[in-house]
């Protein structure tokens, strides 16, 4: 068996087509499909099946997809301690994190890491609805929950806060709710609930069953700022909403907890570029623990 093959079928089954395969892997869409067909007779049996949209693992595709990605991470450590990358950090590592979160917390931080390393590249994205590590969209993923499939690396990093709150302007027009059945009464300020990327994160209702949003925002930071112009009282982050001079909090209504978790995929655990970065994002969440509770 080819490893070259292995890692064009890793790509196809990742990307879930040839021609984008063959553009991460900057080679022509003829060898692409040539090796996979090759991989498949070195077998003797089909791994993808072929669609108008794509291809699709077959059983016995997503069968060797996990020893795949065994020979991948074995690959992976025997180039990292061969070639010394252990001495240098370098490389690109992409974080894909919630935009409360990323924005509001790693996005300030993370300078210091590059500043540490020249050859170091960091690339922080949004989470999308749909997120995969095992295609690659990231190196390492922060999420609400733990990942319960896959082979993945998980550890939580801290426990966070979510309360109702709303600005002052907004307080001396209309008052605060002195009890749950009174948010009725206010202008509610949400999430968009069928683009919720979690059920951990479709809270409102642990506020009050009745919730219904008169102004709904698909973005954590959006919120904050719909709350900050006096649109309503909103669920916002409290490690955000703390830092805001101009946003109160309904203390009538307590808070509710979430938690953080920092997530990769068991092939990359060997690189020193992913260790460096996640043990700077847990230890820069450990010294400032407070912020978040």
């Amino acid at each position: 068996m080819n490893w070259d093959d292995v890692r064009i079928f890793l790509a196809v089954a990742r990307t879930g087509q040839i021609l984008g395969a063959a553009r991460r892997l900057e080679l022509n869409h003829a060898t692409v499909s040539r090796r996979v067909a090759a991989l498949e007779e070195a077998l003797k049996t089909k791994l993808f099946r072929r669609l108008t949209t794509g291809s699709e693992l077959t059983p016995a595709g997503e069968r060797f997809l996990e020893v795949a990605e065994r020979m991948e991470a074995d690959m992976l450590t025997a180039r990292a301690e061969i070639s010394g990358e252990g001495d240098e950090v370098s490389g690109t590592v992409r974080i894909g994190a919630p935009d409360g979160f990323g924005v509001a917390f790693l996005a300030q931080r993370l300078g210091t890491l590059t500043a540490q390393h020249a050859d170091l590249r960091i690339q922080l994205v949004p989470v999308p609805r749909t997120f995969s590590l095992s295609r690659r969209e990231a190196d390492i993923a922060i999420t609400t929950e733990r990942p319960s499939e896959g082979r993945l690396v998980a550890a939580k990093l801290v426990d966070y806060s979510l309360g109702l709150f709303a600005s002052r302007a907004y307080v001396e027009q209309c008052g605060l709710p002195t009890s749950r059945p009174e948010l009725s009464a206010h202008r509610l300020i949400g999430y968009v609930p069928d683009l919720v990327v979690s059920l951990s994160l479709d809270y409102a209702a642990e506020f009050s069953p009745s919730w219904e949003s008169a102004f709904s925002i698909s973005s954590a930071l959006g919120q904050v700022e719909a709350v900050r112009s006096g649109a309503g009282i909103g669920i916002l982050h409290t490690f955000i909403a703390r830092r805001i001079a101009d946003i109160v909090p309904v203390t009538a209504i307590p808070p509710i907890r979430r938690a953080y978790w920092l997530v990769y995929h068991e092939s990359v655990r060997p690189l020193r570029r992913i260790q460096t970065v996640a043990g700077f994002i847990t230890k820069a969440v450990e010294r400032e623990r407070a912020l978040f509770i």
